[in-house]
C-alpha cells in the first residue's frame, strides 16, 4: 500500500466510491426485477418508468456505460410490450 498522503487519501475516496457505486447497481439490478416480476402489464408499466429514469441517472454519471442503460431499456419495453393486456 502507497505510503504517500495523497495516495491514502485516493484509497479512501476510491473504497467510500466502489461502495456507492454497487449500491446503486444493486438498486438497479432490484428494479429491473420488480419490472420482470410485476403482476400485470400496468404495474409493469409503472415500475419500467422508475428503471428508465434509475438507467438515465446512472449512465449520466458514469457508473454504466450509456450504450448498456440503453439496450437495457430496449429489453425492458420489448419484454413488456409481449405482455398480455
Amino acid at each position: 500500500m502507497a505510503t504517500h498522503k495523497s495516495a491514502l487519501k485516493r484509497h479512501r475516496q476510491s473504497l467510500k466510491r466502489r461502495a456507492e457505486n454497487r449500491q446503486k447497481k444493486s438498486t438497479l439490478k432490484t428494479a429491473i426485477k420488480n419490472v420482470r416480476n410485476a403482476p400485470n402489464k400496468e404495474a409493469a408499466m409503472q415500475a419500467y418508468n422508475k428503471v428508465v429514469s434509475l438507467l438515465d441517472k446512472l449512465a449520466t454519471k458514469g457508473i454504466i456505460h450509456k450504450n448498456k442503460a440503453s439496450n437495457q431499456k430496449s429489453k425492458l419495453a420489448k419484454f413488456i410490450n409481449k405482455l398480455p393486456a
